[in-house]
């Protein structure tokens, strides 16, 4: 009876991070189109709830890392696995509420490090993974965006010199829910995959599951608790991003999307859980950069969000050590 509790306790909390995710990242997905007015705030945010689902429902090897590359799938317990959940959530509401567009990705990685810490020590996470899969595309991921949307970015400008594209405004705005349909078919298959793995995860340490393949009833689980929670939005966070960093034109908007769904979706089949919040924010400010020029944006917000990345990793760790002490202790007592 206790295993059948913790089972459903697990799966519970990982679709509650899943929602999390969901309103926390559909800045990510809508902050563009809604800046330029390709589309108004609901259309946007529904039709981005509807492209998670269907991209949720897609495989690819993150589920596959979260589950099995960051920590030793032997060192997991029930216990470890709750908290590490619960440490992503609190640090998605906190950074939710100051309106900070942190990762959900990291924190949900951080969230695993940091209880798998306190429980088993360093021994018992998988460092490779953590580096080659975590680390460097964390660190790569927003560059990479940046340079691709600033080299796309010219490409338009250079392009709308020419008489038949100077009047673009409006093509690029229907171009853009294209673009920005992209970006949330990506979201879907790179974010809701992570709530995925860590839910098999925890399946497993409980004997739930005998091996850590993702059960199809998870997958579904996943992929429509993310919609759900896309679709309620997170506008603290798109006026961040849509309006905060530089000023969008349509034009921008596309190349940001562009840039950052076609990255997104080349690591989510290389199996790396990038954040698409860094992406989008490296994009948006690459194709400022490119129309605007440095002055164009805005670094003092830029700078809090950077600082709110590198902080993500370590706070979600905390965070997750502190409520496993808590529920170790509430055991023991």
């Amino acid at each position: 009876m206790e295993a059948f509790v913790l089972v459903v306790l697990i799966v519970l909390l990982g679709l509650a991070f899943d929602y999390t995710n969901g309103f926390h990242d559909a800045a990510n997905v809508v902050a563009t189109v809604i800046a330029t007015k390709a589309l108004r705030p609901m259309v946007a945010i529904a039709l981005a709830g509807v492209l998670n689902v269907v991209g949720a429902t897609q495989t690819s090897g993150v589920a596959e890392t979260i589950a099995t590359g960051i920590v030793k799938v032997s060192s997991a317990s029930s216990f470890s696995i709750i908290a590490a959940i619960l440490g992503a959530i609190f640090w998605n509401l906190l950074t939710w509420y100051f309106g900070m567009p942190s990762s959900s990705s990291y924190a949900l990685i951080g969230g695993l490090i940091g209880a798998s810490w306190i429980t088993n020590g360093l021994d018992s996470i998988l460092w490779n993974g953590v580096i080659y899969k975590v680390a460097i595309p964390m660190v790569a991921s927003p560059i990479i965006g940046y340079v691709v949307a600033f080299s796309v970015m010219k490409v338009l400008i250079f392009l709308k010199k020419r008489k038949k594209f100077r009047d673009a405004d409006r093509l690029f705005r229907h171009l853009q829910v294209g673009s920005a349909s992209i970006v949330a078919l990506a979201h879907g298959l790179n974010d809701a995959q992570k709530s995925m793995g860590i839910i098999t995860l925890g399946l497993f340490a409980t004997g739930f599951l005998t091996n850590q393949v993702v059960p199809y009833w998870v997958i579904f689980a996943c992929a429509l608790v993310i919609g759900l929670g896309t679709a309620t939005g997170g506008m603290k966070i798109i006026r961040t991003v849509g309006f905060s960093i530089t000023p969008l034109k349509p034009s921008q908007g596309f190349a940001a999307e562009a840039s950052a769904s076609s990255v997104i979706l080349s690591a989510s089949f290389l199996g790396m859980p990038i954040s698409s919040t860094h992406m989008i924010v490296g994009s948006v400010a690459g194709a400022g950069a490119a129309k605007n020029g440095a002055d164009g944006i805005s670094w003092d917000v830029v700078r809090k969000i950077i600082l709110a990345w590198i902080i993500t990793l370590p706070g979600s760790a905390l965070s997750s050590a502190f409520f496993y002490k808590t529920i170790d202790h509430f055991i023991s007592f």
